[in-house]
């Protein structure tokens, strides 16, 4: 089977790590003597100076032909408001990749994180994710503003259904489920129904739900009591921040957003225009994002040199975190972008 993964840069420090997650990857292919057709598609910035949208019908239409995707962080924050053709470019949407896989693990012998979190990504508050055009919110004078929130039993099954298959597949013991039900007892009220009705579908995994607020709070003051956490959407683009957090840097937190048919590889940063062009930006997200996309690909087409890519990239990308030689700034060294990805291709290579 020929497989097909889309390189999209996306804005910023984008342009400076998605292509350190490409030459990863392709080192590591070609040292297994397996071969991926590696399609770059423009997105963002550079697909509005091109086609003059951030989203232009050539990337969709292309994006319709392959199995993965690797996509670097967009700076929509910095785009010309009221402009439709700049617009957060609404992939998972569009794809129906219903659950970001964000994992947060320390390095740091004195601590001990190991949290895998698990967030709905279709519905809820997130605007672009949550209606076909336009913003789930309006203003009928100036003194009100009015938001809606959209939670399904569809939405939140299949959340649920990841995160526990995501338990059993990394041998964890237990997931919990983030809510705010007396509060939104419809909303997060259906989400837990889905969640507990799920969870008797798994009786060898330990179950049990908190309210986010005590979630938040014991994030921070005990992380260890967590193993594999679910949510909605916006409460987990916030709890897994949290996590990123915990472990040192947002540059250190992967993610894996994941659909049906196709996924994608998108670390949980944004596109970082401070630092933009500098050659200092953390690579480790991004190309541990890869490594999840390799591995996932790998067990939906039984390639079993895709998981083995997979491994290898990961465990060469721990071993220049273990031995703190080649880290940029952000996690206490001087190396720059290019010099911490060499270091883990030294690695690669030895594997």
């Amino acid at each position: 089977m020929s497989l097909k993964i889309a390189i999209m840069n996306g804005d910023d420090i984008g342009n400076e790590i998605v292509p350190m997650a490409k030459l990863v990857l392709t080192e590591t292919l070609n040292s297994l003597g397996y071969s991926i057709e590696l399609i770059d598609l423009p997105i963002g910035k550079s697909a509005h100076s091109k086609y003059g949208d951030t989203f232009p019908e050539y990337t969709i239409s292309k994006l319709n032909e392959v199995n993965g995707m690797i996509c670097g962080p967009i700076g929509h924050n910095n785009y010309p408001r009221n402009d439709s053709t700049w617009k957060m470019p609404p992939i998972r949407k569009k794809f129906e990749l219903y659950a970001a896989i964000r994992p947060a693990k320390s390095y740091d012998p004195s601590k001990n994180v190991d949290i895998i979190f698990v967030r709905e990504l279709t519905e809820g508050l997130q605007s672009s994710d949550t209606i076909v055009g336009g913003y789930p919110e309006f203003r009928p004078n100036n003194e009100i503003t009015i938001a809606s929130r959209v939670i399904t039993r569809k939405g939140s099954n299949r959340v649920a259904k990841a995160a526990f298959d995501i338990a059993v597949s990394k041998n964890r013991s237990k997931v919990t489920a983030a809510h705010k039900e007396p509060l939104f007892r419809l909303s997060c009220g259906m989400f837990l129904e889905e969640c507990v009705k799920v969870s008797k579908e798994y009786p060898s995994i330990s179950y049990e739900d908190t309210l986010i607020d005590t979630t938040a709070m014991h994030l921070v003051s005990n992380p260890e009591s967590f193993d594999v956490v679910v949510t909605t959407n916006q409460f987990g683009d916030i709890l897994s921040d949290i996590g990123a957090g915990l472990i040192g840097s947002i540059g250190m937190a992967p993610g894996l957003c994941i659909g049906e048919n196709v996924s994608m590889a998108q670390a949980t940063h944004g596109s970082a225009p401070d630092i933009a062009g500098k050659n200092i930006a953390n690579p480790y997200a991004m190309i541990m994002s890869t490594s999840m996309l390799l591995s996932w690909m790998g067990s939906k087409y039984n390639e079993e040199k895709l998981i083995m890519a997979a491994n290898i990239i990961e465990k060469s990308a721990l071993e220049v975190i273990k031995e703190k030689k080649y880290l940029t700034a952000d996690i206490g060294g001087k190396a720059s972008t290019v010099d911490m990805t060499n270091a883990i291709l030294e690695k690669i290579k030895t594997k």
